[in-house]
Order: C-alpha cells, then structure tokens, then sequence
C-alpha cells in the first residue's frame, strides 16, 4: 500500500515536469530539423504560466466545468495505471476523459471547434480498437489486467505481443496528436482550422488542457514501458529507454510528414489494428 501511494505522489508531481520537459525538447528538435533556433527547453513551462495570469474569457458557464472534469479524469486515468490497476478501468477512464473535452468545444458553439471535437470523435473511433487490443494481449499473456500482475510477470511481453507493440506504436502518433494524424488539433501553425478542438479556449483554461496533455503523454509512455518489464533491472532499463525512442520517433513523424484526411487515420487505424493487432491476438491464443 505505501508503495502504492509513493508511486502515485510520484505521477502527481512528476509527470507534469517530465512531460513538460519533453514537450521543451520536442520544440527544440523541431527548431532544429526545420533550420531554426527554436525556443528554449522550459518554454512550455513559461507558455503555461503566462496563460494563467490571463484574463479568463468563456464561452458559456459549463465549458470550464467541462474542461476541468477532462483533466480531472486524465490525472486518474494515470493514478491507476501507476498504482498497478486494471488496464479496463484505465481505459475506461481515458475515454471518458476525452468525452468531457469533446463536450467542452461542442459547448462552444465555435465552427472551429465543433469540427474540431467531430475529428477528435473520430480520431477516438480509430485509436480505441487498438487500444482494447493492447490491454487484451496483456490480459491473453499474463491471465491479468491488472498492471502489477504485468509488471511482475518475469517474461518480457515484447517477445510475444510484437504485432500489438507495433499496432499501438501506430495508433500512438493519433494520442500524441502529431502529424500526419493531427486533424483535431495542432501545435503548429499551419492548422486550417486555428487550434481546432481548442479555439474557443483561453487563459486558465488552455493551460489546464495543456498541463493534462503532459499527464496523458506520461501515462502512454507508461504503456510501451510495459511491453518491457520483467521485473529485472534490465527490463527497467530496457524499458525507460524505448520509451525515450518512441517519444522521439514520433517528433521526427511529426516533423516528416504533411497531414492526412480522417479516411486515411481512421482506415490506417483500423487495418493495422485487424492485421498486426488480431494475428498476434489468436497467435497468444494458440501459444503453448
């Protein structure tokens, strides 16, 4: 139970800074492949800050609720999976936060991001069969959902749920909300629709949006990490520096390819997740 709890103060601190930090690198990187300086390592930190001493500006008087419910749920959505819960409940948690977003810029009434949250739907719709697959592979591997079953497991689940460990890397661009897959909203510039799912967001608001995007970015990594644990340092190991990998494969993604439609993201999705991710499946299925 204390372990328990110290690994849950340790999201609760952690993950914003960590998150937060590699959101700084990822700006710095992409400066750099794009022949810029770039801004510095802490900028999201100060972008932050500076949106919280704004003036608060809403749309109606449930679009903060709304918001703040969205983080809320993501921020619980990581306390399970680090206190070792059950991979159902996390998922389950992480929908429903997303839902709360998606609600939030309907409530706008803002065309913007009103297709913003219909892309953001479908871009759920595209990444969640993969996502049940991943949790039901672990379950199919181990004979549990629970994350501290899996983590303690002894056998590196990478060796077996290959095709499920890529089909979740795919569908990993669409949560990191990078491009060829960022319809419903973008960090860069160039996004036709403003910022999308966030344009009627301001001040205290889009920070707390922002701050829960690094949660949420910290628990997806927490997902790769466990296709690598055997309970050895050299699991953990092995484990903590995939994770670095995937999150920079995905900035030089990001940095690689113009965006595509949502037939594309949600067909892509859906044959990756039938292909890799259900072979592997009835392969875990029929393995002695």
């Amino acid at each position: 139970m204390i372990n328990t709890i110290l690994w849950v103060i340790a999201y609760l601190v952690l993950a914003p800074v960590i998150g937060g930090l590699l959101a700084g690198i990822d700006r710095v990187i992409t400066a750099r492949m794009q022949g810029r300086f770039g801004p510095p390592v802490l900028q999201p930190f100060y972008d932050v800050l500076k949106l919280t001493e704004k003036e608060a500006i809403t749309v109606n008087k449930v679009q903060d609720f709304y918001v703040l419910c969205f983080f809320i749920f993501v921020v619980i959505t990581g306390c399970f999976f680090f206190a070792g819960g059950d991979l159902l409940l996390v998922i389950f948690a992480l929908t429903l936060a997303s839902v709360f977003l998606i609600i939030a810029a309907f409530s706008s009434n803002s065309p913007y991001a009103q297709i913003g949250a219909e892309r953001e739907l479908l871009q759920m719709m595209a990444y969640e069969p993969m996502v049940l697959m991943t949790a039901v592979g672990f379950y199919m591997f181990t004979g549990s959902f629970r994350v501290s079953d899996i983590l303690s497991f002894g056998t590196m689940p990478f060796l077996y749920m290959i095709g499920i460990f890529i089909g979740f890397l795919f569908i990993l661009t669409i949560k990191f909300r990078k491009s060829p897959f960022d319809l419903s909203m973008s960090h860069h510039a160039h996004q036709e629709l403003v910022k999308g799912l966030t344009t009627e967001f301001s001040g205290t608001t889009l920070a707390l949006i922002e701050v829960a995007h690094w949660y949420e970015n910290i628990f997806l990594l927490g997902f790769i990490f466990l296709f690598f644990a055997n309970g050895t340092a050299i699991g953990t190991v092995l484990g903590l520096a995939v994770c670095l990998a995937t999150y920079f494969l995905e900035v030089l993604i990001d940095n690689s390819f113009a965006r595509m439609k949502w037939q594309f993201a949600l067909k892509s999705s859906w044959i990756i997740a039938i292909t890799v991710g259900f072979i592997n499946l009835v392969v875990l299925r029929f393995m002695p």
